[in-house]
């Protein structure tokens, strides 16, 4: 079952230890900074604009820090629409995943078929590399083509060179990789982007995305920031229009469909810290060059990293079942860290879940579950916690007694359910 457990801190923050009823495993501590703490809500929103957050007209929008993962504003984050060409990324990361596996190699070469060059190629009027009929393009031109000049003939190639065709692709390509990531709501129907009742995605995913993508591949990930890409004798510029309007910009991508409005994701480096914007929905292709700008700059400004727990520091506990101990200790081993506004008094909570209680024997290094750090009412970070320890199997007497233990806590909740 679901449980929460308690987050060990040592410093000067307060403690709040909520009685969660049989429903939960373990008892829940919220940590915060400043000595007050209160519940933690949904994520929803960031701060208001009279209390220095963010003000923009995107209707859907996320700013994350790279390194952590934290979310510094949100706005709609979790609403489906279509994602236009930034599904792309999708396709891209495909590609980058089949070749750092070798089961591709850039050298490659893909013939651009009739299907690729008219749905996608100059005759579609939409963004194209120029790819010639019938011609063979190398893994690496079509990954330049798609991601400098948008082409959604270099989409279309790649697709049908490693799946057959672009539905297996979305199928058995796109949609399987994005679960493997962590991203459940996201449902593809081609490899471009092109308008499609099944191109779905959330600026959240799309997020989570673009910072695998950089995490994941950073000597591919490169190719984003090339300003330029000539093919077929013809020269195109990069789309994405913040290479050019913010220092350290050096992605990703931008989007736009009827269905979907102008969209972007993108990703800047500043002072050593990285920051990823995601906005979609908006009317104007300059209006949406500068909210993400702006989102970038503002975060930059009004943001500092503070460490909550050091690398494989003590985290929590996770309770255990049929062990030689009752609980087992639980770390990460990267520091837990999280973005918080500078000279700000917004309040950290950190509680633990996980499905439990977990059965002995437990490995030291087991994944076990996640520490979830809210800030405010977002959620700013989610990072996996680890078993810090061994757990070998308890006696005959220890599993008996935490058999009827559980079986009574079951009991009740068989009834509260009833109730």
């Amino acid at each position: 079952m679901a449980a929460e457990t308690s987050v060990s801190r040592k410093s000067d923050a307060a403690a709040i230890i909520p009685w969660r009823g049989l429903m939960a495993a373990v008892l829940a501590l919220a940590v915060g900074w400043g000595g007050i703490v209160y519940a933690a809500n949904n994520s929803v929103q960031g701060g208001k604009k009279e209390e220095g957050g963010f003000d923009g007209d995107a209707p859907t929008a996320i700013l994350v820090e790279a390194s952590s993962g934290s979310v510094l504003f949100e706005k709609n984050a979790d609403e489906l629409r279509a994602p236009s060409s930034m599904m792309k990324l999708m396709t891209v990361e495909v590609v980058f995943n089949a070749i750092k596996e070798g089961k591709i190699k850039p050298t490659d070469e893909y013939r651009i078929s009739e299907n690729a060059w008219r749905k996608g190629g100059a005759p579609a009027g939409g963004s194209t590399m120029f790819a010639i009929l019938n011609s063979k393009v190398s893994v690496d031109d079509l990954l330049r083509g798609a991601i400098i000049q948008s082409g959604n003939d270099s989409c279309i190639a790649l697709a049908e060179g490693m799946a057959g065709n672009e539905r297996i692709f979305a199928a058995d390509f796109l949609t399987k990789r994005a679960r493997e990531l962590g991203m459940p709501k996201s449902t593809f129907g081609n490899s471009s982007g092109l308008p499609d009742p099944a191109n779905r995605m959330t600026v959240r995913e799309l997020a989570k995305l673009a910072r695998h993508l950089i995490l994941t591949y950073p000597d591919m990930y490169k190719l984003f920031g090339e300003r330029e890409f000539i093919w077929n004798k013809i020269r195109q510029q990069n789309r994405n229009p913040l290479l050019n309007t913010l220092n350290g910009a050096d992605g990703l991508k931008t989007g736009y469909t009827k269905d979907g409005g102008y969209g972007m994701v993108g990703s800047a480096v500043q002072n050593d810290t990285r920051l990823i914007v995601v906005i979609n929905g908006l009317e104007d292709p300059d209006d949406r060059a500068s909210e993400a700008k702006k989102m970038l700059e503002w975060g930059f400004r009004n943001f500092e990293t503070r460490t909550l727990f050091a690398a494989n520091q003590q985290v929590g506990y996770a309770k255990v079942f049929g062990g030689e101990s009752r609980s087992v200790k639980l770390a990460s081993p990267e520091p837990i860290k999280v973005m918080v506004p500078k000279n700000g008094n917004e309040k950290l909570i950190a509680r633990i879940v996980y499905s439990g209680p977990v059965r002995a024997p437990v490995q030291a290094g087991q994944p076990v579950g996640v520490v979830k750090v809210w800030r405010g009412t977002n959620i700013a970070v989610e990072t996996p916690v680890y078993a810090a320890e061994a757990v070998g199997t308890g006696s005959t007497m220890r599993r008996a007694i935490d058999g009827a233990s559980e079986l009574v806590i079951g009991m009740f909740r068989a009834s509260a359910e009833k109730l």
